[in-house]
């Protein structure tokens, strides 16, 4: 890091940290990415990595970006900009030499502080220190205005406030949220998708989930998101506590919609999700009456503590279940088809037909070992051939 802030200047005051990392370092938060920001122009910031021996990548170098690759990781820096024009889904910038210029038009105060990378002092234009310190989410300025360059800053207030904020809910914030909250129409699925899920893997994003349905934030683009959802939501929330589970977004994205694999597909769809996490889905919401090392054989860990944990099984049942699974390795039937048929079934449908007979016991006897199993299947085989007699 030393090397790469040598680079850019920071000891003449060219570049500064910014952003999230400024933000989490202020409130004793592990810090996951590093952004520079800087008076440098592109080219010049291209030039100058690559003369420190730093590998630099052009990644969004017309918008100002470049991506300089340490042994820690990577740390992207950007030209101070301005906003020339926006459109809601994308901004044509300018470059400037000004801090606050470049301040002006981000989003939040709390996101908008600057570090000296040398001497640690704050660079703070908007108030975002006094608005950090109150765990209060603000938009910088105008909230309408800032909405309108880039609507999916109505889904980053709700996370922002649901991750740093305490007490209500900046009034402001929320009364613009509210008026363009079908703006968020003209976005690609993908990105509403990403900030969902991000809010959901929050420790607690139930309360502000009850506040976007309270102001209709979820009407324009996943209606399907209602009161009953919330309660779910709830319900898992409780059962992921009780049982020490980790939050999983996509999980609690099931819980919040309908409780049936079309509707629910419906939404995987709209949302853009991958295939694997539509199968997820589908395997979640399918009827089951299996237990939990049925479960454990049939859908693996995951999709079983799925099942489980939006169930409405009591606690305890719950907690029991998934202590078995994950003390257990998923189970696998020790014997195949052709095993069938050297005990003399000719090969077939009947073959099929054996081993899954074979398996239902198996599993109705609780998965014993391969003693038992070949057993079963001496039994199976023989009434099919004495059958045939």
């Amino acid at each position: 890091m030393d090397a790469l802030l040598g680079a850019l200047g920071a000891g003449e005051g060219l570049s500064r940290f910014v952003g999230g990392a400024v933000r989490d370092t202020l409130l004793g938060l592990d810090v996951q990415d590093v952004d520079i920001a800087t008076r440098l122009m592109p080219d010049d910031v291209m030039k100058r990595l690559r003369k420190a021996g730093i590998k630099a990548i052009p990644t969004g170098i017309e918008h100002g970006t470049v991506t300089a690759i340490l042994k820690d990781g990577p740390v992207e820096v950007t030209t101070l900009r301005r906003d020339v024009s926006t459109d809601g889904r994308r901004a044509t910038v300018a470059f400037s030499d000004d801090w606050r210029e470049d301040a002006a038009r981000r989003d939040f105060t709390i996101n908008a502080l600057y570090a000296d990378p040398l001497t640690g002092e704050i660079h703070d234009f908007f108030g975002g220190m006094d608005d950090l310190a109150a765990h209060h989410v603000r938009f910088i300025g105008d909230a309408l205005t800032r909405i309108a360059e880039d609507h999916l800053r109505i889904l980053r207030f709700f996370r922002f406030h649901a991750r740093f904020g305490k007490g209500s809910a900046d009034a402001e914030a929320v009364d613009a949220c509210r008026a363009r909250s079908r703006d968020l129409m003209a976005l690609s699925r993908e990105r509403i998708a990403d900030e969902l899920l991000k809010l959901l893997a929050l420790p607690n994003p139930a309360p502000t989930i009850a506040l976007m349905l309270e102001l209709g934030i979820f009407s324009a683009v996943i209606p399907e998101i209602d009161a009953t959802s919330l309660v779910r939501l709830e319900q898992l929330l409780a059962n992921e506590a009780r049982t020490t589970t980790a939050p999983d977004p996509l999980r609690r994205l099931i819980a919040l919609a309908p409780q049936d694999t079309g509707p629910a597909d419906d939404i995987a769809a709209r949302l853009r999700l991958s295939n694997a996490q539509r199968k997820r889905i589908g395997t979640a919401l399918t009827p089951n009456t299996a237990g939990p090392m049925e479960m454990l054989y049939r859908w693996g860990p995951e999709s079983s503590a799925d099942r489980l944990l939006l169930s409405d099984a009591e606690g305890d049942v719950i907690a029991a279940a998934l202590t078995r699974i994950r003390a257990s390795e998923r189970p696998k039937l020790p014997l195949g088809g052709g095993s069938l048929v050297e005990r003399g079934l000719s090969a077939g449908p009947v073959v099929a037909k054996a081993l899954q007979t074979v398996e239902r016991r198996w599993i109705d006897e609780d998965f014993p070992g391969p003693e038992r199993v070949n057993a079963i299947a001496d039994e199976v085989v023989g009434q099919l051939l004495d059958a045939r007699q």
